[in-house]
């Protein structure tokens, strides 16, 4: 398969012109989306190949874009709609949960809903309380959406294709900090990534780190720098977060006996302690050497200030702790 390197923006940016050659009906729709290009770069350049009645620039209102969303996706269309950031879906999540999530249902599938909502996510840019959340367990708690959130190029390009192809509304989470990473990228057409999946981005026997986003990136670093101790620990990424595939993460806590679990959402109800409640729940629990961690944002919300702005999430050297708090128990 031909690969590019490209950055993680540009990754989303070829899936999205890829599908809308593909398919007529595909259609975007946002705030400063055409001739800004987005409030990222993302779409810098789409209005000029695909015009104004394709990719549409909204007015300033979140309710109006996921509700015209929802109505275009029923009547046929498969809008792709962007939220400048992810904390302003709060004000379209009445379309987005009592109407696109439910649909498909209330009417014994006749109808279908196939939309993307692209939310922006994440700390690290300074943008502070209002700007800056990771919000991904609403939308895993309600039935009927599907919830993504690539931390690689390539996975950004896979998942997004597949999520604009699916006959359901997806919530594709994308780390703002993550736009400018760059990685290798299938430029063919037809590469996709099947919602729905868990990968092991690293083998290891010692510990097994479950992540996403930019704490997948984290934990590889951290993971490295134990391998030099003589540590090795397995790193699982569950890019599909609802429906998640808990399978690699049970099969990889079965061979290591250890686990933590990392994310930059707020630890309390966190998908962190889903995973954690779904080991416990199942056969894992008579392998486990060491209770379960979970890693997760302070309860707090995200301060201005750099410094504090990175103590309230889990940095490197807190999954690096808490790999040695758990290869430190034993049997």
């Amino acid at each position: 398969m031909e690969m590019q390197e490209m950055t993680y923006r540009e990754a989303i940016r070829l899936a999205m012109s890829e599908e809308m050659r593909r398919d007529n009906d595909v259609i975007f729709m946002g705030e400063d989306i055409g001739v800004y290009g987005g409030g990222f770069g993302v779409s810098v350049g789409m209005i000029d190949e695909f015009g104004e009645e394709r990719v549409m620039d909204t007015p300033i209102s979140e309710s109006v874009i996921v509700g015209a969303a929802a109505g275009a996706a029923v009547t046929g269309l498969r809008p792709i709609c962007e939220m400048m950031f992810m904390d302003f879906i709060s004000f379209g999540m009445d379309s987005l949960v009592n109407q696109a999530a439910k649909l498909r249902y209330m009417f014994g599938g006749e109808a279908q809903v196939p939309m993307v909502v692209r939310l922006p996510s994440g700390s690290g840019t300074g943008a502070a309380a209002q700007h800056c959340q990771t919000l991904e367990a609403w939308m895993c708690h309600v039935p009927g959406l599907k919830v993504v959130t690539p931390s690689t190029p390539a996975q950004a390009k896979g998942l997004l294709k597949a999520a604009i192809r699916d006959n359901n509304p997806v919530c594709f989470i994308e780390h703002k900090l993550l736009y400018k990473m760059k990685g290798m990228v299938p430029v063919d057409d037809n590469y996709l990534i099947p919602i729905g999946e868990t990968f092991v981005e690293r083998q290891g026997t010692d510990a097994t780190i479950v992540a996403w986003g930019t704490l997948l990136v984290k934990a590889m670093e951290a993971a490295e720098k134990l391998a030099e101790e003589g540590i090795e620990v397995e790193i699982v990424n569950p890019m599909t977060l609802y429906p998640m595939d808990m399978g690699p993460i049970m099969e990889s806590v079965r061979k290591t006996g250890r686990l933590i679990i990392a994310h930059e959402a707020a630890k309390t109800g966190g998908v962190g302690g889903e995973i954690a409640a779904r080991i416990a729940e199942s056969d894992c629990f008579d392998y486990m050497d060491a209770p379960i961690i979970r890693l997760g944002g302070l309860d707090v919300p995200i301060p201005y200030n750099r410094n504090l702005e990175a103590a309230v999430v889990p940095q490197i050297e807190d999954l690096m702790d808490a790999v040695y708090q758990v290869v430190g128990c034993d049997d």
